[in-house]
């Protein structure tokens, strides 16, 4: 066969094999990524992994977007492929069992009435028709759980929210929380006769109120949710324990000094504090005795001063942390925007944490925060009180955080001996619930993850809700709801931490403009002095001519030589300043689009080059070689 023909077929042969294996090796390799984004973007956590391939069911996700009018909008454009591309990460992790499909509401279509029947959004924009970006979810038996909107700020928690909507499709029953607490307003049996967070609580999931004077704890619980709990007997204290160890799903709030609590405390003769009990030692986590005070965040209070009136006063002893002294990887946290409030909170330390264990901080005080006496914060100390008795810290306080890990129970030597009791009521029912306990384990059979708030006056409706209109103003309620859902979700789930947002910024460009931005209004603040200064001597000269013929004609007409020369100098300082911010404005673009017509040209450029580069290299190596064979 001759060189050309051969050379013909051998490509066509080629191209057929190349094709060939594409086709055979997609089905094999369409679930490998090699991903080197500094953050991970394009990984999937082990969470989300777990969660897919432990589907039981197929699961069908929708993806509602309206292309012709997103591609409008720069921002809802590169998220949607941002959405596209997770959801097919998804699909092709999950073997078959998570279906993703696309539809295009168009006006007036079938795919438009799908969308509002599931409860889409419909966006208005600056055209005649809507827009729509979200997400349907269905299950085997129809069962639906619908994103309404897919909002580009929550893109940090994105692959929380769209495993989560799996999850509850994959297991459609309501989770259950068990509420242990001696607040009234989170042990109400009728939820809306509690606080409103209780009332929450109910719409979203199965609550359990565990009696003060509880034997055994209600089995098959998803969430333990202890808020400022009692005095725990030593049984108690290890069927919760032993709970923890075997479930590891826990939200618990303690206080120092319970501001809310104090009434209902001392007339039960218990002071208003609660704690971790034998927990703190078991896991080197603990509440210090101490509340905590914090000025930079001091939530604004009326407070009646001596004459009845009342003033309006900022009390250290109410911190209100706003959203970035919160973390901003943790999913609980992540997608909070507003403060929350706090009353006279107290403080976790673990820096005596036991092996195995991790700790992280979910919510932080101001740099220089103060410990104050629990007793005496308990009461009502006014804002100068506070102050007279601050000594600042040297560093941020934790109000709460997350114990992640496997723990070690806080009874070694096993279940403690059930007392007994005078009440042979009281002691049948003590023996036959101690006949139904499971057999002590010493160490966590799931690994544990375990929200603890340093404060419960946070839950109380006056913290964070307008009683007239119900409107909130804070996220205390948000906060403790997120860290239920997530807990809730299983182990998978309560693992998830929120993702880093897939936009990379310039950062050169960005601290050019940052540079150029504070030059610019350091002048325009000079601008605007001499602007004020101007105007002030402006009007000094005007006092000067109080006749009609001052205003209607020349406004020079009677002032002085010098004056006029002053009034020329002040006009021409303003014009001179002017000029040299249009200066720095020009500057500054010219720096940015020089940077950007850099990297502009090595993307694009930048490749060809190399490749050439390295034919050359190779080129000239066989060409040497050639001449040496020679």
């Amino acid at each position: 066969m001759k060189g050309p023909r051969f050379l013909i077929l051998s490509s066509i042969l080629f191209a057929v094999i190349f094709g060939a294996a594409n086709l055979l090796m997609q089905p094999l390799l369409s679930t490998v990524r090699i991903d080197f984004t500094q953050h991970g973007l394009y990984t999937l956590s082990d969470g989300t992994r777990q969660t897919l391939k432990n589907l039981a069911e197929p699961v069908d996700v929708t993806l509602v977007y309206s292309r012709t009018i997103g591609q409008d909008y720069p921002a809802i454009r590169a998220y949607a492929a941002r959405v596209r591309e997770l959801l097919d990460t998804y699909e092709s992790t999950s073997g078959k069992q998570l279906r993703v499909k696309e539809i295009n509401p168009a006006p007036f279509s079938s795919a438009e009435d799908e969308a509002l029947a599931a409860g889409i959004t419909a966006v208005e924009t600056n055209g005649s028709d809507p827009l729509y970006f979200g997400l349907i979810g269905r299950n085997a038996v129809d069962d639906e759980r619908v994103i309404p909107f897919l909002a580009p700020e929550r893109e940090t928690s994105l692959e929380y929210d769209l495993t989560r909507m799996i999850d509850r499709l994959d297991n459609p029953s309501r989770a259950r929380i068990g509420i242990l607490s001696s607040l009234p307003g989170m042990s109400a049996r009728d939820s809306t006769a509690g606080y409103t967070l209780l009332e929450n609580i109910s719409k979203s999931f199965d609550i359990e109120q565990i009696e003060l004077d509880f034997f055994e704890l209600p089995k098959d619980l998803d969430v333990l949710l202890i808020a400022h709990p009692p005095e725990l007997t030593e049984r108690q204290a290890w069927l919760i324990d032993q709970y923890l160890l075997r479930n590891g799903r826990a939200v618990i709030l303690v206080d120092p000094a319970a501001k809310t609590a104090v009434g209902n405390a001392f007339e039960n003769g218990r002071k208003p504090r609660s704690d971790l009990g034998p927990f703190a030692e078991a896991w080197g986590v603990k509440l210090d005795k101490n509340a905590v005070a914090d000025v930079e965040s001091a939530l604004p209070v009326p407070i009646e001063n001596a004459s009845g009136r009342v003033d309006i006063l900022n009390h250290p002893l109410f911190p209100a942390p706003p959203a970035t002294a919160m973390s901003q990887t943790d999913i609980t946290t992540s997608d909070l925007a507003r403060a929350i409030n706090f009353g006279a909170p107290g403080a976790l330390d673990a820096s005596q944490l036991k092996e195995g264990l991790a700790f992280s901080a979910l919510i932080l005080t101001g740099p220089s925060p103060s410990f104050i006496d629990a007793d005496t914060a308990a009461e009502n100390m006014t804002p100068a009180d506070v102050l007279a008795a601050y000594k600042s810290e040297d560093a941020p306080l934790t109000i709460a955080g997350r114990l992640s890990g496997n723990l070690m129970s806080a009874f070694p030597s096993g279940a403690p001996v059930t007392p007994q009791s005078t009440d042979p009521v009281i002691a049948q029912l003590a023996q036959a619930a101690a006949s139904k306990d499971l057999p002590h384990i010493a160490a966590s059979e799931t690994g544990a993850e375990i929200i603890l708030i340093a404060d419960v006056d946070m839950l109380y409706d006056d913290f964070y809700v307008i009683p007239e209109s119900g409107l909130v103003t804070a996220d205390n309620g948000a906060f403790v709801l997120n860290a239920l859902d997530a807990l809730s979700g299983g182990g998978d789930l309560a693992r998830l931490r929120s993702r880093a947002a897939s936009h990379r910024p310039m950062t050169l460009i960005e601290d050019m403009r940052a540079t150029a931005e504070a030059e610019y209004f350091t002048e325009q603040r000079e601008l605007e002095e001499r602007l004020v200064e101007a105007q002030t001597r402006l009007e000094e000269l005007q006092q000067i001519g109080l006749s009609d013929e001052f205003f209607s004609g020349d406004l020079e007409a009677d002032l002085s030589d010098e004056q006029r020369t002053e009034l020329s100098a002040l006009r021409a300082d303003i014009v001179e300043l002017r000029g040299s911010l249009r200066d720095i404005e020009r500057a500054y673009r010219k720096d940015v689009d020089r940077v950007e017509t850099t990297l502009k040209l090595i993307n694009i450029w930048g490749g060809p080059f190399l490749v050439c580069l390295i034919g050359l290299l190779v080129w000239r190596r066989e060409h040497q070689q050639a001449k040496a064979v020679s």
